[in-house]
């Protein structure tokens, strides 16, 4: 005698013997999701059901439609022995109790027990093709157990079978028997947009039971959930499945469709914390599972959400979603139109730099593997500029769990908006289970520190006899050094990513122990050890006292028709004196690779034009700055930050804490601005080795002139000496770049943000390219990143070609700064960028400066008029249009 098999708890998870619908409600079960009891008949029970059927089949049988159908009739008949009915009861009144009300479902289990096919594999969807029967009862359970067993040879599932191939008489059915829910509403779950794929999850809810979704027997709402928040499409709801007895009619599946009661009608079925609740449940199955889901659930009457299925989407969307691109934040580095040259080491640097961060994070292998050709992909061309490629950037970023502990920091600091924004690939469980581990590499991260600034100031003396080095010497050198950055650069995003973690936290705390202004926030970042970037400001300040102490150098310095390079020369002769000769020379040795723009490799710096440096001490000395000074106002302004602290927060021991994370980010704002120095000395080097190699490509007749280089990529350049170089004309190469670069420059600059066909080559695609992301509303309050107040006209500054006098007494307007900004900004009374963060450049000089500063502003260059009288707050991040010029 052939006693019933039932499986449940962890014989469950067998697909093999349960089918996938099951083994994944188990799987889910296990890792703490709330799924209804279950148990199962496995697919060995179908094979006997089918053998007491006494039906012979005939392989031959040209006829495998008919055959089936007297399969299915042939298992609704016969009823099961009376052993298995007794077993499959008990099983029921001792698992749900006698008067409960259960669903009964069917899975089709490959032939062969294969794990990628069967219902509900990702290569088999086999979605409504078999039976299920939700409100079952004690009394009709055995007569639904065999009606699943005969959905194998319906009619739609024989042909499903045969559009695939598959002989529609090998089909094999698990049962399983669920607890129901005593759903209100029920709701699939899509952790993918159907229609084109888009990170985003989409919703379809509806009042009642679940096949009133599935069936679409139920009016429904749509939600979409991503990053950006909640969106809703609503319908009137008029109906909706319910039990037939409920609804006072008889059906033979148990359901009846009745009518939504009139207050629920236009309300949403799910409010939008009940729509976040199931997106990041399906967003946890796909983490679980791996590919995109489907998610099936249901609400109770308290509003608890429990799954009953979960399956691979049953097919990739056939449009591809946009890609979009940001050059919000990368416009700090790389302003205005880019030659060749500068964006092939940008991609370089990133590439590199960025792979050495995912080693350091300890990302696994494996993981980083499966997205290492995106490193190729964080920064694009387009249209002459560099842009960031944001899918990149989310996918790399995504293979950390707590990445997404600072995810809305860090789409903030990169402007990214509206769908663009990425929707979180680990639960903030996953993510906060991950953090310990991530943290644990601080403990060394000052020591990595040290170690790394000691390697570059190693780098960089061993790096000046370059003028002395011949082209293969130089590609050597260049080759060798970018080899280490792969090893050493990531210390520095650590550096950047612990700031973040501990950012958070201080706004945190500063919310929820004082009342301050948001401001506090600002100042108690201000002060803090020197670092390499300030300390290059505060000595070409003393260097521009000790200049203006010579009334005959400092009279040469100003006259705005002098011939500065000839004056460079006089210094170096030592015409105003061997000491300050050296001291100018010295501060060029260590200096001379920041300058305006200083990471574009097409741009000199005073390593290449060392007059360039004069030009600076004159604005210094126009402006009557002084070292001490700005070490005063420094000092000021942090005392005012404490006093501040002191009156909001009266607890010394919040207090300490509170002081604590703000010295900690005054450290990492250290050593942020100390290995940014190092970047630039790094571009410095990488543009005095490529620079060389271009004259000598010049020389070879290979150029027309040295600097046509700009319009090569790297590789190109190198490639010209070491074989690597794909085709010889690069003269014809540099002259078509050149005039590509040149329309570019005409051209009126590409949204910050914006969204290319994912379908068309690049070239094509951006000249059709439009906003895709929602109309942002035009708003004069930006980020308040250094206090004050301040009234003046406005200085719009597009680019950075205006001097410093246009900039005096001004606020100066601007899409962004950059390190070399810094004589416009010491010139203005204040400072409003559309873009940044309190991390960015303009922030942290702002607070350097002393000067009112508004970071974040959208649209400010084209909200606020060209010499406007406007008063901004630098605490409150607003600006005030007082009187506009043109009135």
């Amino acid at each position: 005698m052939h006693d019933l098999p039932l499986l449940s708890g962890a014989a469950a998870r067998d697909a093999a013997q349960v089918g996938h619908k099951f083994a994944r409600q188990q799987r889910m079960i296990e890792a703490g999701l709330r799924v209804p009891d279950f148990f199962c008949l496995p697919a060995s029970a179908f094979d006997h059901a089918l053998s007491l059927a006494r039906i012979g089949l005939d392989a031959n049988e040209a006829d495998a439609e008919a055959q089936c159908a007297a399969l299915a009739a042939a298992l609704r008949a016969q009823p099961l022995p009376d052993h298995w009915q007794e077993r499959l009861l008990a099983e029921f009144d001792a698992r749900f109790g006698a008067d409960a009300l259960v669903a009964v479902r069917a899975c089709v289990v490959a032939a062969d027990g294969r794990e990628d096919q069967g219902e509900d594999s990702a290569q088999d969807p086999f979605a409504g093709m078999s039976d299920s029967f939700l409100e079952v009862g004690r009394a009709r359970l055995c007569e639904r157990v065999a009606a699943c067993w005969a959905s194998a040879y319906t009619e739609r599932a024989v042909r499903y079978r045969v559009w695939r191939g598959l002989d529609p008489r090998g089909a094999r059915v698990a049962v399983g028997v669920q607890a129901m829910v005593r759903a209100r509403r029920a709701f699939v779950a899509f952790t993918r947009d159907p229609r084109d794929g888009a990170r985003r999850v989409v919703i379809a809810a509806a009042h009642g039971l679940g096949e009133g979704v599935v069936q679409e027997k139920a009016d429904i709402d749509h939600f979409f959930v991503d990053a950006g928040g909640v969106g809703a499409e609503l319908v009137e709801k008029r109906r909706m499945l319910v039990r037939a007895d409920a609804a006072g009619a008889a059906g033979d599946d148990g359901l009846a469709v009745a009518e939504v009661p009139a207050a629920l009608r236009a309300a949403p079925v799910l409010d939008d914390a009940l729509a976040r609740e199931i997106a990041d449940l399906a967003l946890r199955v796909e983490t679980f599972f791996g590919p995109p889901q489907d998610v099936e659930g249901a609400i109770d009457a308290d509003g608890r959400v429990h799954l009953v299925q979960a399956r691979p989407l049953a097919a990739a969307p056939r449009a591809q979603p946009p890609l979009y691109w940001c050059n919000h934040n990368i416009t700090e580095s790389y302003p205005g139109i880019s030659g060749a040259l500068t964006f092939s080491q940008a991609q370089e640097f990133y590439r590199r730099a960025f792979g050495d961060l995912y080693r350091r994070m300890g990302v696994p292998a494996e993981r980083f593997d499966r997205h290492r050709h995106h490193l190729e992909q964080l920064v694009g061309y387009l249209n002459g500029r560099v842009y960031y490629r944001l899918d990149a950037w989310h996918a790399l970023h995504g293979q950390m769990p707590v990445f997404e502990l600072v995810r809305p920091l860090w789409e903030d600091a990169m402007g990214v908006a509206g769908p663009a924004r990425d929707a979180p690939r680990w639960t903030r469980a996953q993510a906060w289970r991950a953090l310990p581990a991530a943290l644990w590499g601080r403990r060394k991260h000052a020591r990595q520190v040290r170690e790394f600034l000691a390697w570059w100031d190693e780098s960089m003396a061993q790096a000046e006899d370059l003028p002395s080095r011949s082209p293969l010497e130089l590609v050597a050198f260049y080759r060798q050094l970018w080899a280490q950055v792969s090893l050493r650069w990531g210390v520095t995003l650590t550096n950047s990513l612990y700031a973040l973690f501990e950012l958070g936290t201080l706004k945190f705390l500063l919310a929820r122990w004082t009342q301050a202004d948001p401001s506090l926030l600002a100042g108690l970042l201000i002060g803090g050890r020197s670092n390499r970037s300030l300390q290059s400001v505060r000595e070409a300040v003393a260097l521009a006292e000790r200049c203006a102490a010579q009334p005959q150098l400092k009279a040469a310095l100003l006259d705005r028709g002098g011939d500065l390079a000839q004056l460079w020369r006089d210094l170096c002769a030592q015409r105003y004196g061997a000491e300050l000769a050296r001291q100018a020379q010295a501060y060029l040795h260590r200096y001379g690779d920041r300058a305006l723009h200083d990471l574009k490799l097409e741009e000199a710096t005073p390593r290449q034009r060392p007059w360039m440096l004069l030009d600076t001490l004159r604005s210094y000395i126009e402006q009557g700055l002084s070292a001490e000074r700005l070490a005063q106002d420094e000092r000021r302004a942090a005392a005012r930050a404490r006093e501040e602290l002191r009156a909001a927060c009266p607890s010394p021991f919040k207090r300490a804490i509170l002081a604590r994370l703000a010295a900690r980010m005054r450290e990492y704002f250290a050593i942020r601005e100390d290995t940014r120095f190092c970047r630039t000395q790094l571009y410095g080097l990488s543009r005095d080795a490529l620079w060389r190699l271009g004259d000598a490509l010049q020389r070879a007749g290979r150029l027309d002139r040295a600097e046509d280089v700009r319009d090569l990529r790297v590789d190109e350049v190198l490639g010209a000496y070491d074989g690597a170089l794909a085709g010889a004309d690069l003269r014809a190469l540099a002259a078509l770049r050149r005039r590509e670069r040149e329309a570019c420059a005409a051209a009126a600059p590409a949204e910050a943000l914006l969204a290319t066909a994912a379908d068309r080559p690049l070239a094509q695609a951006l000249e059709d390219a439009r906003p895709a992301l929602p109309a942002q509303t035009p708003s004069l309050r930006g980020l308040g990143s250094s206090a004050g107040i301040a009234r003046a006209p406005a200085k719009l500054v597009l680019e950075p070609t205006v001097g410093a006098d246009a900039c005096r007494g001004a606020i100066l307007i601007a899409r962004e700064t950059d390190p070399g900004w810094l004589l416009l900004m010491m010139a203005a009374k204040g400072l409003v960028v559309e873009r940044g963060t309190l991390l960015s450049h303009t922030a942290i000089t702002g607070r350097l400066l002393g000067i009112p500063t508004i970071v974040a502003m959208p649209d400010a260059t084209r909200l606020i008029p060209d010499g406007a009288l406007i008063e901004i707050d630098g605490a409150a991040g607003t600006v005030h249009l007082i009187e506009d010029a043109s009135a």
